[in-house]
């Protein structure tokens, strides 16, 4: 064996030693709250990946979904035909709807949704997309989704996406992932492409 492959060896070897012992570290057996943040594109699509793995897996899992409208969406067409069941917010983005009273009313809907979900054992994992900014837009109380998430029932994981995740949804989380934003096609004129972007 060459001394270049000697050397892989001997690194990967030790390599598979550290992970060998953090999985051995690794005991706790309970739902996981993961938080997707940041300003690059992903965040959803890593939220409905996970909903598609649990899925996948046999998990029961529900979905709400906040600034969206009820336009076509293909992880929900694919998704419910897999029993997700889907609580929409519905009014589509809020520089559109341009109305802080009517989203606000209709986060408030969404969010009763989200409670229950959040107190049903029956539910494995549970995403709650573009959470984020409803509590950015204090159209849901931060203290109303901290309340939940605490009393979740121990073994529901609960997967939010969105930019700028408020710092005790942070702390609270047991994984965090932000997206950075490197490049952005939209950003150079190209459409958003349906089964790719949408």
């Amino acid at each position: 064996m060459s001394d270049k492959n000697e050397r892989h060896k001997a690194r990967q070897e030790k390599l598979k030693q550290a992970v060998d012992d953090k999985i051995a570290k690794a005991q706790t057996v309970k739902g996981l709250l993961i938080v997707i943040t940041g300003n690059g594109k992903g965040k959803s699509t890593s939220g409905f990946g996970t909903v598609a793995r649990g899925v996948g897996h046999g998990l029961k899992c529900a979905v709400a979904q906040f600034i969206k409208g009820n336009w076509e969406c293909g992880e929900r067409e694919l998704l419910t035909r897999n029993g997700v069941d889907f609580h929409v917010m519905g009014t589509g983005f809020t520089w559109n709807t341009q109305d802080r009273e009517s989203d606000t009313q209709a986060a408030e809907e969404i969010w009763l949704e989200c409670e229950k979900m959040l107190q049903d054992d029956t539910l494995d994992l549970v995403l709650l997309d573009e959470l984020t900014y409803m509590i950015t837009y204090d159209y849901v109380s931060l203290e109303r989704v901290i309340t939940a998430l605490n009393n979740r029932p121990p073994m529901q994981s609960v997967v939010i996406t969105g930019r700028a995740a408020h710092r005790e949804l942070i702390e609270l989380a047991d994984t965090v992932s932000e997206v950075r934003n490197v490049k952005h096609a939209f950003d150079s004129g190209v459409k958003a492409l349906k089964g790719v972007d949408w």
